[in-house]
């Protein structure tokens, strides 16, 4: 499989990410053990979670994705094929969250803890703190990478106009600069990410893995109206965002795409994002196997311009 470097950090990761958000919430460890084999039988190494996953279950307090992930890697012995990418920043109870020195290094312990490794490939901010001077929180950053237990550091969740002053105060004085972006992206979601986070990221030669790859599974077809709302934990959020006039016409487009292919919408819609300059690897989770095997067959679809033309026009905002 050809790899894609992520940013300049050196990091060479496969075009497709598995997200990690479903481990210990729709997906148990016994079936996460499996799919996490598979992606890496299929050839693929980019992993991405986060300490809050999944935090919003009831019963949980987050840390759940990245404890089934450290079992995996302790019991497979797979940690050296694997680019593994974490979050932190997002409220994790009792006043642990955002981007203060003190509490990235608290973080980074309880993660490396709870993932069994002694090093994370993409450590990244889940969300802007502004409350924490930029130039504190990639301070920490640094210290970070220079003890040898982060490759390398992200930002997720960021305006155009944050993130191009982390980059400048990176420059300014000679930190780490934040190598990738994590944004919310996909043939519904175009609007912020393309007005000004990706020429950004472009420019800057930034790593771009952006998150609702299938948004939230409505552009693989699975909802296509209210009664659907019931087949999965996400249906009702997915339904009512999603379901309308734009995004049925998207759907329609999808199913067009696929026919001439001979593969499925959420396949073309994978395929029209691995297609556009500055992505670098959507993140895309599966509960199954099969679902992981479509993932993975995305990979070799290569789209011609007049379909990628013409899911542009149609899904155009």
């Amino acid at each position: 499989m050809q790899l894609r470097p992520l940013g300049r950090c050196g990091l060479q990761v496969s075009p497709l990410c598995f997200g990690g958000n479903v481990f210990g919430w729709t997906v148990d460890e016994a079936t996460s053990f499996r799919l996490l084999d598979a992606w890496l039988d299929a050839g693929f190494n980019f992993i991405d979670t986060a300490d809050v996953y999944s935090a919003w279950v009831p019963g949980h307090v987050g840390g759940e994705s990245e404890t089934i992930i450290g079992k995996w890697l302790r019991a497979s012995g797979k940690r050296s094929r694997v680019v593994l990418a974490t979050k932190l920043g997002k409220p994790m109870g009792e006043g642990k969250q955002g981007l203060a020195p003190a509490y990235i290094r608290q973080a980074l312990e309880d993660s490396l803890r709870r993932l069994q490794t002694d090093h994370i490939d993409l450590y990244q901010s889940h969300d802007d703190d502004a409350d924490t001077p930029l130039e504190d929180t990639l301070g920490a950053f640094s210290d970070l990478i220079a003890a040898g237990k982060v490759r390398a550091i992200g930002a997720s969740n960021y305006s155009a106009p944050r993130l191009a002053q982390a980059l400048a105060v990176a420059e300014r004085l000679n930190l780490p600069r934040y190598e990738s972006l994590q944004p919310l992206y996909n043939l519904y979601d175009r609007k912020v990410y393309e007005e000004a986070l990706e020429p950004l990221c472009v420019k800057q030669g930034l790593g771009v893995i952006n998150f609702y790859a299938l948004a939230a599974g409505f552009l693989t077809g699975k909802y296509r109206s209210a009664a659907d709302a019931g087949k999965s934990a996400r249906g009702a959020a997915t339904t009512a965002k999603y379901l309308n006039p734009r995004g049925l016409r998207i759907l329609a487009a999808l199913d067009e795409a696929a026919a001439r292919y001979n593969a499925t919408p959420g396949q073309i819609a994978l395929a029209w994002q691995m297609a556009r300059p500055g992505i670098t690897a959507p993140i895309a989770s599966a509960t199954s196997l099969q679902q992981l095997g479509e993932l993975a067959a995305a990979v070799q679809l290569k789209l011609d311009p007049a379909t990628i033309a013409a899911l542009d026009a149609i899904s155009a905002q």
